[in-house]
């Protein structure tokens, strides 16, 4: 028997069940997977499509160029990874920066995406280049206004760099211990 209201009515039973991901989101997922591994260069509209089982068309119905796929994809990065972040005045913030950078060696055993998008960034398109320095701008000033004191501005970019080289170095090296102690060094050096 349905369940029905005061009034009578039937109601809609709502289960929590999570609706699974959109064509969409399977296709950004796949090619970020790909991407932090190879960066720009390093998937197809052809493996994208395969790694989501569907045809290299469906990719381009959702995203028409592979300009507008990666544009997507520093897009939706940027914004996960600032909405992460939580507010900058909430105690904790640098410490969460922090955390965030190092997720990417620590749990995810890869590199920032737009940390990679931005190690290659000669040769992006021009689209790209502009969401990934949206991404460095959006860090810095986030990082800016969870700083206190003189300088924030100039504190924010060491700390945002700093981090960023941290990733790029410590994966390079294959030594995710690393990225820990320039962090240390870097948060008692800015903050």
């Amino acid at each position: 028997m349905t369940p029905t209201d005061e009034t009578g009515t039937t109601e809609a039973r709502s289960e929590t069940r999570q609706r699974p991901p959109d064509r969409r989101d399977r296709i950004l997922d796949a090619a970020e997977r790909m991407a932090r591994r190879g960066g720009y260069h390093g998937f197809s509209f052809r493996e994208v499509a395969a790694a989501v089982g569907v045809k290299s068309a469906s990719v381009h119905h959702h995203f028409p160029t592979k300009e507008d796929l990666a544009t997507e994809l520093a897009a939706r990065y940027t914004e996960r990874f600032i909405a992460g972040l939580g507010e900058p005045g909430e105690a904790g913030a640098i410490g969460r920066v922090v955390a965030a950078y190092r997720s990417a060696i620590r749990d995810d055993d890869q590199m920032c995406l737009c940390g990679l998008f931005g190690a290659e960034i000669d040769a992006l398109p021009a689209a790209v280049v502009g969401a990934v320095r949206c991404f460095y701008r959006a860090n810095v000033d986030w990082a800016a206004r969870a700083l206190r004191g003189d300088d924030v501005e100039a504190r924010a970019e060491t700390l945002v760099a700093g981090l960023a080289g941290a990733l790029l170095t410590a994966r390079s090296l294959g030594d995710a211990d690393m990225f820990d102690r320039v962090a240390e060094r870097l948060v008692r050096a800015v903050v």
